[in-house]
């Protein structure tokens, strides 16, 4: 049987989908965190799938991973619903159960976090919500693995026995008789879709577009129905969103008021207004952020993650020394000991040592993030925003940016308004991911030692006031109008969950491990058997005969009015489309360390300049295409990316040039 496992943002489903299906998907403290639909086998059982969905907070779609949601629900006929709701915020989550009610499809309903609903003084009579809704009502405790068996056990009973919601009418007066006239003249349309009759007429009269054209009514019925709305409002007296909104909120107060009892605001509630004071500040909130970023900048380049990989490199340096004396002393051929050594070890090596500090980075962003705190940044930076054409939750995207380009151009999904989905995938790119780093650290340190840690702070400020620039013109260009209004639930400070953290850190360990051992391994083998052997596929004498010497000539005179005209920063880059960890290990192999034979000071500063702001990995173009669903679209984004960075570096380096 396959379940799908709805319910609104931030409310669990992903921590639950993991003690389902025993996976270590990445769950966070803030709305938005799952933008596509992901499936386990539920454990325990034999061929029982559940699908995690997106966080909807009602079945009609405004952004695409809530269309994501809804088509799975209404198009794949799941065997039964796993709906979960918070259970300190039992009304709202509610409203989205009414409509998942109304499909008739066999249902559970999960009260998450019940842990903290007895911390905070609350009680919620089971039975009592179960009797008024008509379906198992199950309490759980998905971070800490509470009732998840017994919900297992309800959940396979109801879909095996077929058991449909005994109630899926929750509406009463102008709006009764409105749905159900509506539903009675559709019923045929509706059962030819698939759909329950009841639930297509609520959609229709809200005015939902989609059900429209899927139910393929005639101008006549159309008009028809119209005639029905048009009376419900009068009788209302309210338009027919809020009618249905109301009906609605109206039966779960009701019920509500029977089966849930409050003792004044949560603990937790009332601990997060006390810090948001402070953190969300009108004219401090923006400062402390930035503040928080610099000192996280500060320990992960100026202290402990430079003192961790200074120590890691120490032991990749004596393993890459025991291999070579092995080699030596085995009395290898001397090309074999030099794709080994110089080729795999050295190369492959030079980007393995910036692992702890990557993991150091994301150690830190996680406890912000599943604090909470990364959803009021959202709301403090949205006034800053709309001065350029964006809203607050186009910062979420642009956040993750940091980790991975990939990701935060997926969940730009959230994002309601296409004008702004667009424009942030756009923007996105400028925030620089987490594969840029070592390139960062090592021309930084070569270069710049004493001033490493400010140069790659300055590198990241560099990327989002570019973004902020590009911004300001597309605004006023291409992207003309203005950003949608900025609606996002701040959850409750949280203590960060280590259990969290530490699947965050491991996925980013495992991620960073898996590139560097296939796609960077692969670059730094093809760069050294290119330097290595001529066009005649004999050793070169020198590298500058090599096959790559060759290819690399052809494009250097492009990066010569940039201040680094040489092969091998041409070749270097190319390699970074790949990967952008793939520069090092190009560099590495092509210079053996010694990067002072190819850039100059202010050479240096035009070359990181470009690495900020060229395009990025394929991967993350390939991101582009499909969510813009156009092949030329991400082209042209990624060859303004390309111009960008070659007119900023060229600025850069005659500056330097002046100041050096």
């Amino acid at each position: 049987m396959i379940f799908a496992l709805a319910g609104n943002q931030n409310c669990g489903k992903t921590t639950l989908f993991n003690q389902l299906t025993g996976s270590n998907q990445h769950v966070g403290n803030f709305p938005g965190v799952t933008v596509e639909r992901k499936e386990g086998k539920i454990r325990g059982t034999e061929n029982d799938t559940v699908v995690d969905l997106p966080g909807i907070y009602s079945l009609s779609p405004y952004t695409s991973e809530e269309i994501v949601t809804r088509d799975f629900i209404l198009e794949n006929h799941p065997d039964g619903i796993i709906n979960i709701i918070d259970g300190t915020n039992i009304e709202r989550n509610l409203y989205l159960t009414l409509q998942l009610l109304e499909l008739g499809t066999p249902t559970v309903i999960a009260v998450n976090m019940m842990d903290e609903v007895r911390a905070n003084g609350m009680s919620i009579d089971l039975p009592a919500l179960s009797e008024a809704l008509g379906v198992p009502v199950v309490p759980i405790s998905a971070s800490k693995g509470e009732g998840i068996s017994e919900l297992v056990h309800v959940l396979l009973d109801v879909a095996s026995s077929k058991q449909k919601p005994r109630r899926q009418d929750f509406c009463t007066g102008p709006v009764h008789r409105a749905i159900h006239a509506v539903s009675h003249m559709v019923e045929d349309h509706a059962e030819a879709a698939g759909i329950p009759p009841h639930f297509a007429a609520a959609k229709l009269i809200e005015g939902d577009e989609p059900m429209l054209q899927k139910l393929r009514l005639s101008q006549n019925e159309i008009d028809t129905i119209e005639h029905f709305v048009i009376e419900m409002e009068h009788e209302c007296d309210t338009d027919r969103e809020a009618a249905l909104a109301d009906m609605r909120y109206t039966f779960i107060e009701g019920a509500c008021k029977t089966a849930v009892t409050r003792r004044g605001e949560s603990k937790g509630y009332l601990r997060s207004v006390r810090i948001d004071s402070v953190l969300t500040h009108k004219y401090f909130g923006i400062p402390i952020f930035l503040g928080i970023m610099m000192l996280i900048f500060w320990l992960t380049f100026g202290v402990v993650g430079a003192t961790l990989s200074g120590a890691f490199e120490s032991v990749i340096e004596a393993a890459t020394n025991l291999i070579d004396r092995g080699l030596t002393a085995y009395g290898i051929n001397p090309v074999v000991h030099s794709l080994v050594i110089d080729g795999i070890c050295n190369g492959v090596g030079a980007v393995l040592s910036f692992l702890p500090t990557i993991v150091v980075l994301f150690f830190f962003l996680s406890i912000l993030e599943d604090s909470g705190y990364m959803a009021r940044v959202a709301f403090v930076m949205d006034k800053l925003l709309r001065k350029i054409g964006l809203s607050g939750r186009s910062f979420v995207p642009m956040l993750i940016g940091f980790g991975c380009s990939v990701p935060a151009i997926m969940a730009t999904r959230t994002l309601s308004s296409e004008r702004d989905r667009r424009m942030t995938i756009m923007l996105t790119p400028f925030m620089s991911c987490s594969a840029k780093l070592p390139v960062y650290s090592v021309i930084s340190m070569a270069f710049f030692p004493h001033y490493a840690a400010v140069a790659m702070i300055l590198l990241y400020i560099g990327g989002m006031a570019v973004g902020i620039l590009t911004a300001l013109v597309l605004k006023n260009t291409s992207f003309q109008g203005q950003p949608v209004p900025f609606v996002m639930e701040l959850p409750n400070y949280r203590m960060p969950s280590p259990r969290n953290v530490g699947m965050l850190l491991w996925d980013k360990a495992r991620d960073f491990l898996e590139r560097a051992f296939t796609i960077i391994f692969v670059a730094t083998v093809i760069i050294w058997f290119l330097q290595t052997f001529d066009p005649r596929l004999n050793v070169a004498a020198n590298t500058s005969d090599s096959i790559l010497a060759v290819l690399g000539s052809f494009l250097a005179p492009i990066f010569t009015p940039l201040g680094f005209g040489d092969w091998r920063a041409a070749t270097a880059l190319i390699a970074g489309f790949s990967a952008k960890e793939a520069v090092v290990s190009t560099l590495t192999v092509l210079t053996g360390g010694s990067l002072s034979s190819m850039l100059t000071t202010a050479s240096a500063a035009s070359f990181l300049t470009f690495i900020l702001l060229y395009t990025p990995c394929i991967a993350a173009v390939t991101a582009v295409k499909n969510e813009l669903r156009s092949a030329r679209a991400a082209a042209g984004i990624a060859a303004l990316q390309c111009i960008m960075a070659w007119v900023f570096s060229f600025v850069v380096y005659h500056i330097a040039v002046l100041l050096v």
